[in-house]
């Protein structure tokens, strides 16, 4: 507008200056012509300042853009090179890929690349910068029909489920930061933290005997509101003395290892090695994610001397879920499942019958990204789950092993306030889990036997979480009240690192 009102203004000028009449056609066509000319120029000077500005812009967009995929791609490798089994689950083009942001020139299939990148890794030095973690997003619940079997046992069985046609989930990679190593306000922030939190404890460490060591990061409290009685976990100081040899006993453990064969190919802790270390009877598993088509092949060559193992698969979704009860002892009879099809084509329930005792291994679904699945964790799974088990202790004790994805009370998670809606520990399912288990009589045998001690079963992948020891306790043994007594002894085993899930055991007098 300011443009139009002075090329008017010049053009009353130039016929007052001409002596010329306003009808006068010619210099008013010549005025004009000057007028669009000093107009057009203005236009390209915008347009240039404009387009130059628009440049700087893009190249200041994609300058940050590269860094971000820089930092990305390390972010990657790093957390390859600390579970390096997960090169097993990549595709051939996403492993070339990956040799080719490492310098590593190398042809052939998935075994060469595999094999060229375990080399190069392990010839590499390690740096600190925090991992990426995949979350996990369940799938939505199907209506089809499954096959829950229950019969005497004669042999090892393997449930039979009717797969279900099912969309595939993408599952969301969530991104993390990396960490400034060069930093030293960084570092000294660190130190003053990790001192503030000895002295906070230091007395009741003490007093118990314990020691803070950074090879052991269990024994350091690493939680943002401890009450005054409360200190870390150490197994090593805090577990009672072995039963006599002419007690009888039996040693269960349970153990989520977020993928059992990523478990087995990995250079990590194995489940042989912790039959060896722990001498076991029973291993209960969870989130195997086998499919059918594995488990007769896996469960021959797992563990020797455990001829008894029944296995339930994910029909609904393929590699997901999944839940195992391995054992020396021959059970009565084996069930999977709930006995209701909607619960059931997940593979998240196994039970066995023993001559004094029920024993459930259990995946609880998780309430996903977004809680989307709160719901039904909390009105249906978790009711009918609790319903079953009063059902089987109208005959025998129950007790009921597994991940069931959720840290009961503040005692059992790192960051509480930050992660009140948070999957796992919502009011919600916080108090489904005291209504539907707890208050039904089902003793939590951890915290019965350590009411103050901060202890967590599962460190996340990200935010470098295990070497902090910011966990969240998320694995139970639960029992029926009438043999709570029994119980010598239910502990963790934090130094498993093999899973982003450590091992429980309990051991029960007979």
């Amino acid at each position: 507008m300011p443009l139009l009102l002075r090329g008017g203004s010049l053009l009353r000028f130039f016929e007052c200056r001409c002596g010329l009449p306003r009808a006068n056609l010619s210099c008013r066509k010549f005025a004009l012509t000057r007028r669009n000319l000093v107009m057009a120029e203005t236009r390209a000077t915008y347009s240039r300042r404009a387009a130059s500005k628009n440049s700087e812009i893009k190249k200041d967009e994609e300058l940050a853009l590269e860094k971000e995929d820089v930092a990305e791609s390390k972010l990657e490798i790093e957390q390859i090179r600390t579970d390096p089994s997960r090169l097993q689950s990549m595709t051939v083009k996403e492993l070339r890929e990956l040799t080719r942001r490492m310098g590593i020139s190398v042809r052939g299939n998935k075994k060469d690349l595999v094999s060229a990148l375990m080399d190069s890794l392990g010839k590499e030095v390690t740096s600190s910068v925090e991992k990426i973690g995949l979350a996990e997003v369940p799938s939505k619940r199907k209506g089809s029909a499954s096959v829950v079997v229950e019969q005497k046992i004669e042999s090892s069985e393997v449930i039979s489920e009717t797969p279900s046609k099912r969309s595939r989930t993408k599952s969301k990679l969530v991104k993390g930061t990396t960490l400034e190593d060069n930093s030293v306000t960084n570092v000294k922030q660190t130190k003053t933290s990790v001192r503030k939190e000895a002295l906070l404890v230091q007395g009741a460490v003490a007093k118990a005997g314990l020691g803070l060591d950074h090879e052991e990061p269990w024994t350091v409290l690493a939680h943002k509101k401890p009450q005054t009685a409360w200190i870390p976990y150490n197994p090593k100081v805090m577990r009672p003395p072995p039963l006599s040899k002419d007690t009888k006993a039996l040693k269960i453990l349970s153990w989520n290892v977020n993928g059992l064969k990523a478990l087995l190919k990995s250079r990590g802790f194995s489940v042989h090695q912790l039959s060896q270390r722990e001498d076991f009877d029973i291993l209960c598993l969870q989130e195997t994610k086998m499919q059918e088509k594995d488990v007769e092949v896996i469960k021959e060559s797992l563990l020797e001397g455990y001829t008894n193992s029944f296995w339930t698969c994910s029909a609904s979704k393929l590699g997901y879920s999944g839940t195992a009860i391995i054992s020396r002892v021959k059970p009565l009879s084996v069930k999977y499942g709930l006995g209701i099809p909607d619960h059931d084509t997940e593979g998240r329930v196994v039970t066995v019958e023993f001559d004094d005792f029920y024993l459930l291994t259990a995946y609880v679904p998780n309430s996903g990204d977004g809680l989307r699945r709160l719901t039904y964790r909390v009105t249906e799974w978790d009711p009918c789950l609790g319903n079953y088990m009063k059902d089987l202790e109208k005959s025998k004790p129950v007790i009921l092993t597994g991940d069931l994805n959720c840290a009961h009370q503040e005692i059992d998670i790192h960051d509480p306030a930050g992660n009140r809606r948070s999957a796992g520990f919502t009011n919600e399912e916080r108090e489904s889990f005291e209504t539907n288990f707890l208050s039904k009589g089902f003793i939590d045998t951890f915290r019965k036997q350590h009411p103050n001690v901060v202890a967590y079963s599962y460190w996340g992948y990200r935010h470098n979480a295990r070497k902090t020891n910011k966990g969240w306790r998320l694995d139970y043994f639960l029992v029926s009240q009438s043999i709570a007594d029994r119980v010598h002894d239910s502990y963790i085993l934090p130094d498993v690192s093999a899973s982003d899930h450590s091992p429980l055991g309990l051991i029960l007098k007979l």
